[in-house]
């Protein structure tokens, strides 16, 4: 039983990265490969820092802060210099691949031997399952970063955001400076991707140079199964309540893993695992309608 709640807890610490991607490839429709490296740079600022002795409570603050720049330049690329979007990710990620190895000065460092941010929780309720703790402090943290969320898209600035990925004509005729809102939504996103990082690696207790290798394949996964849950809960969904869909996606793909690896699949199948999932998640859907 420790072991799924361990699948539910880790796939809440994905569920911000979820929500990332849900921002970009749905709000923006713009595909940013940019992920795979911030997820990594939130993984490796904390890494660093709790390595040093800083609060565990800061570094997914840095983590986060860090992402949103690493977004912000991925957009200034895209939005001034006019670059594909899909190459302004891959730009940006690949010079974050360095970066993160400066940060860390190796491509691994583990953290099972420093304070993180779960530790308190686990010395006050020493009584009580590390995984269930975690997967309480994760649902409580997730829930407050969707009502945040939440309540952003309701304000004057949010409802800008996504008349320019749903109309981006009609909202700069409005006088809305467009390529700022694209600049904010990317960066955002890429802020909830590394807070994703920082936080799994501080629950699996250590940072790799290659942990987010591929994870825009999780993200995407996570945004389609969630949304297929939508579906299922009665149709057309809005904004906030697919925010929240996308986390129970997130979810469910990290159950259907720990599900595959327990019946004996090798755990260095991982990455198949992740490409077949994705693959009947998106292919399924495509070939039931045209059996109807």
């Amino acid at each position: 039983m420790e072991s799924w709640f361990g699948a539910i807890a880790l796939g809440l610490c994905y569920g911000f990265l979820a929500m990332g991607v849900f921002i970009t490839m749905r709000i923006y429709n713009f595909p940013d490969i940019t992920v795979d490296g911030s997820l990594t740079l939130g993984a490796s600022v904390t890494a660093t820092m709790l390595v040093s002795g800083a609060p565990p409570v800061l570094a997914p603050l840095f983590a986060a802060a860090l992402g949103f720049v690493a977004g912000a330049l991925t957009g200034v690329i895209h939005a001034k210099l006019r670059v594909n979007g899909l190459l302004s990710g891959i730009l940006v990620t690949t010079a974050l691949y360095s970066i993160n190895l400066r940060i860390m000065g190796k491509a691994n460092v583990p953290l099972l031997a420093v304070q993180n941010i779960l530790t308190p929780f686990e010395r006050t309720f020493s009584g009580v399952s590390k995984y269930v703790i975690a997967l309480v402090f994760f649902l409580a943290a997730i829930l407050a970063m969707w009502a945040l969320l939440a309540l952003l898209f309701k304000t004057n600035f949010g409802l800008a955001m996504r008349a320019t990925g749903d109309n981006e004509t009609m909202i700069a005729a409005q006088g809305v400076d467009t390529d700022f809102m694209k600049i904010i939504g990317i960066g955002l996103s890429n802020a909830l991707v590394a807070l994703s990082g920082s936080l799994v690696a501080q629950y699996q207790g250590f940072a790799d140079i290659g942990m987010g290798i591929g994870i825009i394949v999780f993200g995407l996964a996570s945004v389609i199964i969630g949304e297929s849950l939508a579906f299922g809960f009665g149709g057309r969904a809005g904004v906030t309540a697919l925010l929240m869909f996308v986390v129970a996606g997130a979810i469910v793909f990290r159950l259907l893993v720990a599900l595959a690896l327990s019946i004996g699949l090798d755990p260095i199948d991982f990455k198949l695992i992740t490409a077949l999932f994705v693959l009947a998640a998106v292919g399924l859907p495509q070939l039931r309608a045209r059996l109807k």
